[in-house]
């Protein structure tokens, strides 16, 4: 699991996948798994959390070795729904007086 999470390019090292895995935090079809040992094939969907992100991805290939991008993105199907987009920022970012303010602002009672 965590091999095939690392070889596919989710993780920068096979170490941040295994803590992944044991910590709870994947799913093979919908079941939560702890045992970085456990194994995979295609055709199983993966849930995970990246980043920010969960990730929802079908497998469609076992690697035998950590490849170039163009071969790990031909190991699964990405099946994550498309997030809304982020409201784009308007005017420059607050300044730490503006911060303050701000939470000011929020600790008055109304």
């Amino acid at each position: 699991m965590d091999k095939w999470l690392w070889q596919a390019r989710f993780f920068k090292t096979r170490s941040l996948a295994a803590r992944q895995v044991s910590d709870g935090h994947v799913r093979v079809n919908a079941v939560k798994v702890t045992k970085t040992s456990t194994q995979v094939t295609p055709g199983d969907v993966l849930t995970f959390a990246q980043a920010r992100q969960i990730r929802i991805v079908k497998i469609e290939a076992l690697a035998k070795r950590r490849g170039p991008a163009t071969e790990a993105q031909a190991l699964y199907t990405d099946l994550t729904p498309e997030a809304e987009p982020v409201a784009p920022r308007v005017g420059p970012r607050p300044t730490k007086k503006d911060r303050r303010d701000m939470d000011a602002f929020r600790d008055e009672d109304p």
